[in-house]
């Protein structure tokens, strides 16, 4: 889909012709003389349209118009409200004969509500079509965003477009059913990525992992006939002398939870286990079409956790590259087991900072449900700013404690740290967990367990935290 910006008030966003013409009023919209502000308060003084949020009124073929349809639509101006609005008027005009759209503002727009606008779009009209033999792809092929004060809030609409195309790729490789997004399969689109400029990738296949001594990756990878992939994506924008910020997306392409197996009811969701590789990825797309002045490492430790004659058994105890040993107590607490190497390896780039997104605990998932991910750090800088980064993207996320009080049930009698720390606080301790292999570099973790898909009706991706993580790393672009 394109999206265009174009300067419009509404007596030019009148004669637009378009299949939809959505415009968006403020709550206290006084109107001026012209035909189309007589109409909206007209409607809004007959009751027929209510001056709250997320309030709408359709109206098909209206004389006032150019546009088939007129779907008039309430906000106070916010990004949170631009986007209920846009998704409330979406849904009331969404139609096989939907191809060309026009989002017009009736007052001046705020950047965060031009973005939300645009976000709002591609989320409503999102299809996912290439495993299905008759696809009923999006059939929206333009958006065009109207407002008065365009050069204004030009930057933030270019920024939101390159993140949505970044959100839709890393929704496209999250909603592959596990055949067909196989450690290789993700390899490969790494590797497509690296043909944009500034941008490089190494695949390193079990022969190079077991060089590095990554027993922990490579204990959760046996039970697999799928070979693991690690995945190095280097983007280069700014000079060699800047330490980058480095991203570390667990790449769990399909979970059966191994010998410590899960229910069958929802299994099929467990595809969605490489959520956070596919935020690295989308990440890397956004990065290729903005090419902010920032230096950005990405690490994908890919593999299936699956079963079979091979496959690591509870109480088994394997060596991570860091040296440190630990007794596999839960099988199906893998995620962290194939992080804390990555964790390691991203040692050597001397990072600025380490940021590890991973759909990691059903804990996190009662905690805050799909609002907000989950946030560690003992960092309170690194904190603030990714807490900043997901209020800016509205990709909100929420910072939860660290206490070494907490780290106590993952004592081991075997080992030097066991993979679980018992029920209680447990996305907590999993955070714990990682934290012994992050203590050379700033360092925070994004639980996404919530947040990455939706269940039910609208099963799918959502592509979070590709908005945060953008917006944390162009905010680097001013520091130094």
């Amino acid at each position: 889909m394109n999206f265009e910006l174009k300067h419009l008030d509404l007596i030019a966003a009148a004669d637009e012709k378009a299949d939809v013409l959505l415009l968006l009023l403020p709550k206290d919209y006084k109107g001026g003389k012209d035909e189309l502000s007589t109409l909206m308060t007209t409607a809004i003084k007959s009751g027929d349209l209510e001056t709250a949020a997320g309030k709408t009124l359709s109206m098909y073929r209206p004389l006032q118009v150019a546009a088939t349809r007129l779907v008039l639509a309430v906000t106070d101006g916010s990004a949170r409200s631009t986007r209920s609005a846009v998704l409330a008027a979406i849904a009331a005009a969404k139609s096989p004969q939907l191809k060309k759209m026009l989002v017009c503002f009736a007052a001046p727009a705020l950047d965060e509500a031009v973005r939300a606008a645009v976000h709002a779009v591609a989320d409503a009209t999102y299809s996912f079509t290439t495993t299905k033999s008759k696809p009923q792809a999006r059939t929206l092929a333009k958006t065009t965003i109207g407002v008065v004060n365009a050069p204004d809030v030009a930057q933030s609409f270019e920024r939101a477009v390159a993140i949505v195309a970044g959100v839709e790729f890393a929704k496209e490789w999250a909603n592959r059913p596990a055949n067909h997004a196989t450690p290789q399969h993700l390899g490969e689109a790494a590797l497509a990525l690296a043909k944009h400029p500034k941008i490089s990738c190494e695949v390193l296949g079990p022969k190079e992992v077991a060089k590095l001594g990554m027993g922990s990756f490579m204990a959760v990878a046996q039970g697999s006939d799928q070979p693991l992939r690690f995945i190095v994506l280097r983007y280069s924008g700014a000079s060699k002398n800047k330490a980058p910020s480095v991203l570390v997306g667990k790449g769990i392409t399909f979970d059966s939870g191994g010998i410590s197996i899960k229910p069958a009811a929802e299994m099929d969701e467990m595809k969605f286990d490489m959520s956070g590789a596919a935020s690295v990825l989308g990440t890397f797309k956004t990065l290729s079409l903005l090419k902010p002045a920032v230096n950005v490492v990405g690490l994908i430790p890919a593999c299936e956790n699956l079963i079979n004659g091979r496959a690591v058994k509870p109480g088994d105890v394997v060596t991570s590259m860091s040296g440190q040993t630990i007794e596999i107590l839960n099988t199906d607490a893998e995620g962290r087991l194939v992080l804390c190497d990555a964790l390691t390896y991203a040692e050597r780039f001397k990072p600025s900072a380490v940021v590890d997104i991973a759909t990691l605990t059903g804990a996190c998932v009662v905690a805050l449900g799909a609002v907000r991910s989950g946030m560690f750090s003992p960092n309170d800088a690194l904190a603030n700013s990714l807490a900043d980064a997901g209020e800016r993207a509205q990709d909100l996320c929420w910072r939860l404690p660290l206490d070494d009080e907490y780290a106590e049930g993952l004592k081991s009698h075997f080992a030097d740290v066991a993979n679980i720390g018992g029920r209680a606080g447990g996305a907590i301790t999993a955070a714990k967990f990682l934290q012994r292999f992050a203590d050379k570099f700033p360092w925070a973790h994004l639980d996404i367990a919530g947040s990455a898909w939706k269940s039910g009706a609208n099963k799918g991706a959502t592509g979070r935290p590709v908005g945060l993580l953008v917006e944390y790393l162009l905010a680097q672009t001013s520091t130094k």
